[in-house]
């Protein structure tokens, strides 16, 4: 098992990506906490990954929750050596019809969250550990209408450059996985329910070469290679995974 024997802190692991990525790891060897903000989705999560995850409850935009979860996983374990700063969110920003609070939530969670997550989980760190930050492919894509969101994922781009010249000394990789279109629960915000996706995803898969979006499963792949010894040479690497 390529992560046996290892420890991994996952924020946003309740969800999407996240707990396709715990999953994964889980079945890979590792010890795996996630954290989340909905208690529900929190205990839904344990119930399908296994007694074993730690579960923690923290909010990515309250940095002295995220930093509590995050010494209570380190001493759990007594360490880390995978972090995935996954937690973040999405929403519209147009042009005329946004407000100063709508954009900085959007820049406060995905871009001061993640910093902030690293921060805090970085004394817990061992030699040879990885953290792997979650970006987008909206980082390059000048979609119209997502100014705050491609923002903050070409912050988190930029950022992950800036973390690995500071970790590195540490021996820490810090790399960036570039997520295309994927098929999770974000998508229910953008329109009515839980099938939000099936109505825009004809119109989505017009910008995809391949003509689908991806399975969260496939993007937690990507990461686990990252996460693993596999990946012990690759630093500041931006990997964009993307339906093939």
């Amino acid at each position: 098992m390529r992560l046996s024997g290892k420890t991994a802190l996952i924020t946003g692991g309740n969800s999407g990506i996240g707990l396709a990525t715990a999953h994964t790891f889980v079945q890979e060897g590792a010890r795996v906490a996630i954290t989340g903000r909905n208690p529900e989705t929190l205990d839904e999560a344990v119930r399908a990954l296994g007694r074993d995850v730690l579960a923690l409850r923290a909010d990515i935009m309250d940095p002295e929750a995220t930093g509590d979860a995050i010494r209570k996983a380190a001493e759990t374990f007594g360490h880390l050596d995978v972090v995935v700063a996954n937690a973040g969110i999405a929403g519209l920003t147009p042009i005329g019809g946004t407000t100063a609070a709508q954009f900085e939530q959007i820049l406060a969670t995905n871009v001061t969250g993640v910093f902030l997550t690293v921060q805090a989980a970085a004394p817990y760190l061992k030699p040879g550990a990885s953290v792997i930050l979650i970006g987008s492919v909206h980082g390059v894509m000048g979609m119209a209408g997502y100014a705050a969101y491609a923002a903050s994922k070409a912050g988190v781009r930029a950022m992950g450059r800036v973390l690995a010249s500071e970790l590195s000394p540490k021996g820490v990789r810090v790399n960036v996985v570039i997520p295309g279109a994927t098929r999770t629960p974000i998508w229910s915000r953008f329109g009515s329910g839980p099938n939000a996706l099936e109505a825009i995803e004809p119109r989505m898969v017009r910008a995809v070469p391949t003509r689908r979006i991806s399975e969260a499963e496939e993007i937690a792949r990507t990461i686990l290679f990252l996460a693993s010894d596999d990946a012990t040479n690759i630093q500041a690497a931006e990997i964009v995974s993307m339906a093939a």
